[in-house]
């Protein structure tokens, strides 16, 4: 009767120290996560086209559609004064593929891409941090029946 008493002891002592650990850990995460992380929540986005050739490209390299444009309002202020109405981003689709999920633009004849590392930063970046839960940016152009994958790794 003796082992008994002390093995439920150490049961729930094992289990009291999971738990804690457990509990530490969601408050490291939390602590240590972007207050931005989880503000923006795509909706359903634009409806798609059946005849978007953008889209048929991404479905013939295996990827699925999943929402249309959407629209990020940016309000942005001045010296604490709003400076007009703001500005915007746009995202061209979600599409998804192997379970990971991807920011989608598309090429623009008025804004051809530089392909350096600067002319990627500046032009993807921000889409990749503004979604950090997104593998990464699929870059377009039906035209050429190009899709580039870019991903950035930030380290700390």
């Amino acid at each position: 009767m003796l082992v008994g008493t002390y093995g439920d002891w150490f049961i729930m002592l094992v289990a009291a120290c999971l738990f804690v650990f457990w509990m530490f850990r969601l408050f490291h995460r939390w602590l240590h996560e972007p207050a931005s992380v989880n503000r923006l929540k795509l909706g359903k986005g634009g409806v798609l086209a059946a005849d978007d050739e953008n889209i048929r490209l991404l479905e013939q390299a295996g990827y699925e559609v999943s929402s249309g444009k959407h629209l990020v309002p940016i309000p942005i202020k001045l010296d604490d004064v709003p400076l007009g109405k703001g500005s915007r981003l746009y995202i061209d689709y979600i599409a998804v593929m192997d379970n990971s999920t991807y920011i989608v633009k598309t090429a623009r004849d008025r804004m051809p891409m530089d392909w350096t590392a600067s002319g990627v930063r500046d032009r993807l970046l921000v889409y990749s941090l503004l979604l950090p839960e997104c593998e990464g940016v699929l870059f377009v152009d039906a035209r050429e029946k190009i899709i580039r994958k870019i991903t950035f790794h930030i380290s700390d």
